[in-house]
Protein backbone atom coordinates (compact mmCIF):
# COMPACT_ATOMS: atom_id res chain seq x y z
CA UNK A 1 0.00 0.00 0.00
CA UNK A 2 1.17 3.53 -0.77
CA UNK A 3 1.24 6.10 2.02
CA UNK A 4 1.20 9.83 1.41
CA UNK A 5 0.98 12.84 3.69
CA UNK A 6 -0.36 16.37 3.68
CA UNK A 7 0.05 19.41 5.88
CA UNK A 8 -2.38 21.55 7.82
CA UNK A 9 -2.12 24.34 10.38
CA UNK A 10 -4.57 25.10 13.17
CA UNK A 11 -4.91 27.88 15.71
CA UNK A 12 -5.14 27.26 19.46
CA UNK A 13 -7.96 29.43 20.70
CA UNK A 14 -6.58 30.37 24.12
CA UNK A 15 -2.87 30.57 23.19
CA UNK A 16 -1.00 33.83 22.70
CA UNK A 17 0.81 34.65 19.44
CA UNK A 18 3.30 33.66 18.19
CA UNK A 19 2.73 30.42 20.11
CA UNK A 20 -0.83 29.88 18.93
CA UNK A 21 -0.25 27.74 15.83
CA UNK A 22 0.07 23.96 15.56
CA UNK A 23 1.51 22.44 12.38
CA UNK A 24 0.07 19.05 11.43
CA UNK A 25 1.42 16.34 9.17
CA UNK A 26 -1.32 13.89 8.23
CA UNK A 27 -0.48 10.46 6.80
CA UNK A 28 -3.07 8.50 4.82
CA UNK A 29 -3.42 5.42 2.59
CA UNK A 30 -3.09 6.64 -0.99
CA UNK A 31 -4.18 5.43 -4.41
CA UNK A 32 -1.39 6.19 -6.88
CA UNK A 33 -2.62 6.71 -10.44
CA UNK A 34 -1.18 7.70 -13.81
CA UNK A 35 -2.71 11.16 -13.58
CA UNK A 36 0.09 13.54 -14.61
CA UNK A 37 -1.49 16.52 -12.84
CA UNK A 38 -1.70 14.61 -9.57
CA UNK A 39 1.91 13.55 -9.85
CA UNK A 40 3.20 17.00 -10.77
CA UNK A 41 1.28 18.68 -7.93
CA UNK A 42 2.08 15.94 -5.44
CA UNK A 43 -1.58 15.73 -4.42
CA UNK A 44 -2.36 12.02 -4.46
CA UNK A 45 -5.93 10.80 -3.75
CA UNK A 46 -6.68 8.63 -0.76
CA UNK A 47 -7.56 4.99 -1.27
CA UNK A 48 -11.33 5.35 -0.99
CA UNK A 49 -11.87 1.59 -0.85
CA UNK A 50 -10.41 1.61 2.67
CA UNK A 51 -12.48 4.57 3.92
CA UNK A 52 -13.81 5.73 6.25
CA UNK A 53 -10.45 5.87 8.00
CA UNK A 54 -10.12 5.62 11.79
CA UNK A 55 -7.81 8.38 13.00
CA UNK A 56 -4.77 8.19 15.27
CA UNK A 57 -3.65 11.46 16.87
CA UNK A 58 -0.08 11.00 18.09
CA UNK A 59 1.37 13.23 20.84
CA UNK A 60 5.16 13.28 20.84
CA UNK A 61 7.42 13.84 23.80
CA UNK A 62 8.62 17.26 24.91
CA UNK A 63 11.16 18.62 22.42
CA UNK A 64 10.48 15.66 20.14
CA UNK A 65 9.48 16.73 16.64
CA UNK A 66 6.80 14.84 14.78
CA UNK A 67 9.42 13.62 12.30
CA UNK A 68 10.79 11.28 14.99
CA UNK A 69 7.57 9.28 14.74
CA UNK A 70 7.18 9.32 10.95
CA UNK A 71 8.35 5.71 10.73
CA UNK A 72 5.45 4.69 12.99
CA UNK A 73 2.94 6.91 11.19
CA UNK A 74 3.82 5.36 7.82
CA UNK A 75 3.59 1.83 9.23
CA UNK A 76 0.18 2.45 10.78
CA UNK A 77 -1.18 4.31 7.76
CA UNK A 78 -0.31 1.26 5.67
CA UNK A 79 -2.88 -0.61 7.80
CA UNK A 80 -5.63 1.69 6.51
CA UNK A 81 -5.50 4.41 9.17
CA UNK A 82 -5.03 8.16 9.10
CA UNK A 83 -2.25 9.29 11.42
CA UNK A 84 -1.77 12.83 12.70
CA UNK A 85 1.59 14.00 14.02
CA UNK A 86 2.19 17.63 14.90
CA UNK A 87 4.68 20.25 16.02
CA UNK A 88 3.70 22.98 18.45
CA UNK A 89 6.26 25.49 19.70
CA UNK A 90 4.98 27.05 22.91
CA UNK A 91 6.06 28.73 26.11
CA UNK A 92 4.62 26.26 28.61
CA UNK A 93 6.56 27.84 31.47
CA UNK A 94 7.80 31.45 31.61
CA UNK A 95 11.00 31.73 29.62
CA UNK A 96 10.94 28.10 28.47
CA UNK A 97 10.10 27.82 24.77
CA UNK A 98 9.96 24.24 23.51
CA UNK A 99 8.28 21.76 21.21
CA UNK A 100 5.38 20.53 23.26
CA UNK A 101 2.66 17.88 23.01
CA UNK A 102 0.46 20.36 24.85
CA UNK A 103 0.04 19.62 28.55
CA UNK A 104 -2.48 21.59 30.58
CA UNK A 105 -0.73 21.80 33.95
CA UNK A 106 -3.74 23.26 35.75
CA UNK A 107 -5.66 20.06 34.99
CA UNK A 108 -2.92 18.01 36.65
CA UNK A 109 -3.47 19.72 40.02
CA UNK A 110 -5.04 17.75 42.90
CA UNK A 111 -8.30 19.73 42.84
CA UNK A 112 -8.84 19.42 39.07
CA UNK A 113 -7.26 16.13 37.95
CA UNK A 114 -9.77 13.84 36.29
CA UNK A 115 -12.32 16.60 35.68
CA UNK A 116 -10.85 17.80 32.36
CA UNK A 117 -8.40 16.57 29.73
CA UNK A 118 -4.71 17.38 30.11
CA UNK A 119 -4.04 17.42 26.32
CA UNK A 120 -4.36 21.14 25.60
CA UNK A 121 -3.69 20.68 21.86
CA UNK A 122 -6.58 18.27 21.35
CA UNK A 123 -9.48 20.69 20.71
CA UNK A 124 -7.54 22.43 17.93
CA UNK A 125 -6.44 19.11 16.42
CA UNK A 126 -10.01 17.79 16.34
CA UNK A 127 -11.18 21.03 14.73
CA UNK A 128 -8.48 20.63 12.08
CA UNK A 129 -9.68 17.09 11.33
CA UNK A 130 -13.25 18.35 10.85
CA UNK A 131 -11.92 20.92 8.40
CA UNK A 132 -9.96 18.27 6.45
CA UNK A 133 -13.06 16.09 6.30
CA UNK A 134 -15.00 18.90 4.61
CA UNK A 135 -12.58 19.73 1.80
CA UNK A 136 -9.40 18.49 0.17
CA UNK A 137 -7.89 15.04 -0.33
CA UNK A 138 -9.53 13.50 2.72
CA UNK A 139 -12.96 15.12 2.35
CA UNK A 140 -15.68 12.75 3.52
CA UNK A 141 -13.19 9.95 4.19
CA UNK A 142 -12.38 10.42 7.87
CA UNK A 143 -14.17 8.43 10.55
CA UNK A 144 -14.52 11.27 13.03
CA UNK A 145 -16.37 8.97 15.41
CA UNK A 146 -13.35 6.67 15.81
CA UNK A 147 -10.36 8.63 17.09
CA UNK A 148 -7.46 6.91 18.84
CA UNK A 149 -5.13 8.92 21.08
CA UNK A 150 -1.53 7.74 21.27
CA UNK A 151 1.78 9.17 22.32
CA UNK A 152 5.26 9.00 23.76
CA UNK A 153 6.55 10.15 27.12
CA UNK A 154 4.77 13.36 28.23
CA UNK A 155 2.67 13.15 25.07
CA UNK A 156 1.70 9.59 25.92
CA UNK A 157 0.60 10.73 29.33
CA UNK A 158 -1.54 13.50 27.82
CA UNK A 159 -3.07 10.91 25.49
CA UNK A 160 -4.06 8.35 28.13
CA UNK A 161 -5.29 10.99 30.57
CA UNK A 162 -7.47 12.63 27.90
CA UNK A 163 -8.96 9.38 26.55
CA UNK A 164 -12.15 9.74 28.50
CA UNK A 165 -15.57 9.48 26.81
CA UNK A 166 -16.88 12.15 29.17
CA UNK A 167 -14.41 14.60 27.61
CA UNK A 168 -14.45 13.42 23.99
CA UNK A 169 -17.04 10.79 23.02
CA UNK A 170 -15.36 10.34 19.62
CA UNK A 171 -12.21 8.95 21.28
CA UNK A 172 -12.47 5.15 21.31
CA UNK A 173 -9.02 3.85 22.41
CA UNK A 174 -5.61 4.97 23.62
CA UNK A 175 -1.99 3.80 23.73
CA UNK A 176 1.33 5.12 25.02
CA UNK A 177 5.02 4.31 25.04
CA UNK A 178 7.25 5.33 27.96
CA UNK A 179 4.41 7.07 29.81
CA UNK A 180 2.83 6.82 33.24
CA UNK A 181 0.65 8.83 35.62
CA UNK A 182 2.98 9.37 38.58
CA UNK A 183 2.01 12.63 40.28
CA UNK A 184 4.42 15.58 40.38
CA UNK A 185 5.16 16.42 44.02
CA UNK A 186 5.59 20.14 43.24
CA UNK A 187 1.87 20.21 42.41
CA UNK A 188 1.03 19.12 45.95
CA UNK A 189 0.91 15.33 45.73
CA UNK A 190 2.42 12.85 48.17
CA UNK A 191 5.59 11.11 46.93
CA UNK A 192 4.94 8.01 44.86
CA UNK A 193 1.31 8.82 44.06
CA UNK A 194 -0.05 7.22 40.88
CA UNK A 195 -3.05 9.07 39.48
CA UNK A 196 -6.04 7.07 38.23
CA UNK A 197 -7.25 6.78 34.65
CA UNK A 198 -10.72 6.34 33.24
CA UNK A 199 -11.36 2.63 32.64
CA UNK A 200 -14.00 2.77 29.91
CA UNK A 201 -11.75 2.67 26.83
CA UNK A 202 -9.28 0.06 25.57
CA UNK A 203 -5.68 0.89 26.49
CA UNK A 204 -2.21 -0.34 25.56
CA UNK A 205 0.79 0.67 27.66
CA UNK A 206 4.29 -0.11 26.38
CA UNK A 207 7.58 0.38 28.18
CA UNK A 208 11.22 -0.67 28.07
CA UNK A 209 13.56 -2.18 30.65
CA UNK A 210 16.33 0.32 29.76
CA UNK A 211 14.28 3.51 30.04
CA UNK A 212 16.85 5.86 31.51
CA UNK A 213 14.63 8.93 31.29
CA UNK A 214 12.05 7.38 33.63
CA UNK A 215 14.77 5.93 35.86
CA UNK A 216 16.51 9.31 36.20
CA UNK A 217 13.38 11.39 36.70
CA UNK A 218 12.07 9.90 39.95
CA UNK A 219 12.90 13.04 41.93
CA UNK A 220 9.99 14.97 40.42
CA UNK A 221 7.70 12.26 41.81
CA UNK A 222 9.49 12.06 45.18
CA UNK A 223 10.75 8.50 44.67
CA UNK A 224 13.54 6.35 43.32
CA UNK A 225 11.94 3.80 41.03
CA UNK A 226 12.72 0.15 41.71
CA UNK A 227 13.14 -0.34 37.95
CA UNK A 228 12.46 1.87 34.93
CA UNK A 229 9.14 0.18 34.20
CA UNK A 230 7.78 0.46 37.77
CA UNK A 231 5.60 3.59 37.22
CA UNK A 232 4.24 2.13 33.97
CA UNK A 233 3.34 -1.12 35.72
CA UNK A 234 1.75 0.78 38.61
CA UNK A 235 -0.24 2.94 36.18
CA UNK A 236 -1.54 -0.23 34.54
CA UNK A 237 -2.37 -1.83 37.90
CA UNK A 238 -4.16 1.31 39.11
CA UNK A 239 -6.94 0.73 36.57
CA UNK A 240 -9.01 -1.25 39.04
CA UNK A 241 -11.85 -2.46 36.86
CA UNK A 242 -11.77 -4.21 33.51
CA UNK A 243 -14.70 -2.58 31.74
CA UNK A 244 -12.52 -2.34 28.62
CA UNK A 245 -9.59 -4.33 27.25
CA UNK A 246 -6.19 -3.27 28.52
CA UNK A 247 -2.73 -4.50 27.61
CA UNK A 248 0.76 -4.09 29.05
CA UNK A 249 3.83 -4.79 26.90
CA UNK A 250 7.26 -4.43 28.52
CA UNK A 251 10.15 -4.83 26.10
CA UNK A 252 13.47 -6.19 27.34
CA UNK A 253 16.34 -3.92 26.28
CA UNK A 254 14.23 -1.04 24.96
CA UNK A 255 15.03 2.46 26.19
CA UNK A 256 12.95 5.63 26.39
CA UNK A 257 13.59 6.64 22.79
CA UNK A 258 13.15 3.22 21.21
CA UNK A 259 9.95 4.59 19.62
CA UNK A 260 11.72 7.66 18.17
CA UNK A 261 13.82 7.37 15.02
CA UNK A 262 16.14 8.94 14.17
CA UNK A 263 16.87 10.52 17.55
CA UNK A 264 17.75 14.21 17.69
CA UNK A 265 20.49 14.40 20.31
CA UNK A 266 20.69 18.22 20.21
CA UNK A 267 17.49 18.70 22.20
CA UNK A 268 15.37 16.88 24.73
CA UNK A 269 16.44 14.38 27.35
CA UNK A 270 18.32 11.84 25.25
CA UNK A 271 21.36 12.29 27.51
CA UNK A 272 19.37 10.85 30.43
CA UNK A 273 18.51 7.66 28.60
CA UNK A 274 20.23 4.30 29.01
CA UNK A 275 21.68 2.53 25.97
CA UNK A 276 19.29 0.07 24.39
CA UNK A 277 20.41 -3.55 24.38
CA UNK A 278 19.26 -5.12 21.16
CA UNK A 279 18.21 -4.24 17.66
CA UNK A 280 16.45 -0.91 17.30
CA UNK A 281 14.78 -2.13 14.13
CA UNK A 282 13.37 -5.20 15.87
CA UNK A 283 12.13 -3.09 18.78
CA UNK A 284 10.37 -0.65 16.45
CA UNK A 285 8.84 -3.56 14.56
CA UNK A 286 7.53 -4.95 17.85
CA UNK A 287 6.14 -1.58 18.94
CA UNK A 288 4.38 -0.90 15.63
CA UNK A 289 2.99 -4.42 15.38
CA UNK A 290 1.60 -4.24 18.92
CA UNK A 291 -0.05 -0.85 18.27
CA UNK A 292 -1.43 -2.00 14.92
CA UNK A 293 -2.90 -5.20 16.36
CA UNK A 294 -4.31 -3.24 19.32
CA UNK A 295 -6.20 -0.89 17.00
CA UNK A 296 -7.43 -3.72 14.80
CA UNK A 297 -8.59 -5.70 17.84
CA UNK A 298 -10.15 -2.91 19.90
CA UNK A 299 -11.33 -0.41 17.27
CA UNK A 300 -12.04 -2.60 14.27
CA UNK A 301 -13.11 -5.45 16.59
CA UNK A 302 -11.10 -8.08 14.73
CA UNK A 303 -11.01 -11.20 16.92
CA UNK A 304 -8.01 -12.70 15.13
CA UNK A 305 -6.03 -9.51 15.83
CA UNK A 306 -7.00 -9.76 19.50
CA UNK A 307 -5.54 -13.26 19.67
CA UNK A 308 -2.45 -12.17 17.74
CA UNK A 309 -1.90 -9.32 20.22
CA UNK A 310 -2.22 -11.69 23.17
CA UNK A 311 0.27 -14.04 21.51
CA UNK A 312 2.68 -11.18 20.79
CA UNK A 313 2.63 -10.07 24.41
CA UNK A 314 3.08 -13.64 25.60
CA UNK A 315 6.09 -14.11 23.32
CA UNK A 316 7.63 -10.81 24.36
CA UNK A 317 7.02 -11.69 27.99
CA UNK A 318 6.62 -9.50 31.01
CA UNK A 319 9.76 -8.38 32.81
Amino acid sequence: MSVRSLFQAVKVADAVAPYDTIQLKVFYPAQISDNVLEQSMGVIPADRQLAPFPIVIFFGGINCGGELYQWLAVTLAARGLVIVTFNWIAENLPGMVALTPGVDLKNLAPNTYGTAPTASALPALLAGLHQMNSSGVLAGLLDLGRVILGGHSAGGRAAIESANPSFYPQVVATFAYGAHTAAIVQLGYAPGTILPLDDRLPMLLIGGSCDGVIANSGDRYGVTWERPTTPIERTFQAIASERAARYLLLIEGANHFAIAHPIDTTIGTADLDFPATGSGVQMRDLISEAIGLFIEACVRLNSSSSKALDDLIDRAGYL
